[in-house]
């Protein structure tokens, strides 16, 4: 319910010098929804696959697909992505720096597949 509220304030702000604010906050609010599925879905696949030294490669898809949406997309998965990495126990700080380069990686456009461990099944 928190995230929704922030995502309707964001894109509230985001789109309020447009003349278009009503659109602009639409096509926002899609492009956020479908970034928090992206990263859903490169969380599952992570999860599923199970495979040593994989989860840089699922961080920089998640951010990459995410991203790929538009601002909304980048924005979530930043959000997600840094309220992921505040939130973990136990972690070394220098495991978390990883993944979040591994996040600013994907979400800065760069190919994924630069983390891709060999012998991950080519499906993800």
């Amino acid at each position: 319910m928190k995230l929704i509220t922030v995502i309707l304030l964001f894109s509230v702000l985001y789109c309020v010098q447009s003349k278009n604010w009503f659109t602009d906050s639409a096509r926002f609010l899609k492009e956020a929804g479908q970034g928090a599925r992206d990263m859903w879905r490169a969380y599952r696949d992570m999860r599923e696959a199970n495979f040593k030294n994989s989860d840089k490669y699922f961080h920089a898809r998640g951010n990459y697909d995410a991203a790929r949406r538009g601002p909304g997309g980048a924005w979530a998965a930043k959000v997600i992505s840094d309220g992921r990495e505040s939130l973990q126990f136990g972690s070394s700080g220098k495991d978390s720096d990883a993944d979040q380069f591994a996040n600013e990686w994907g979400r800065s456009g760069k190919d994924p597949n630069h983390f891709r461990p060999r012998g991950l099944d080519p499906k993800y």
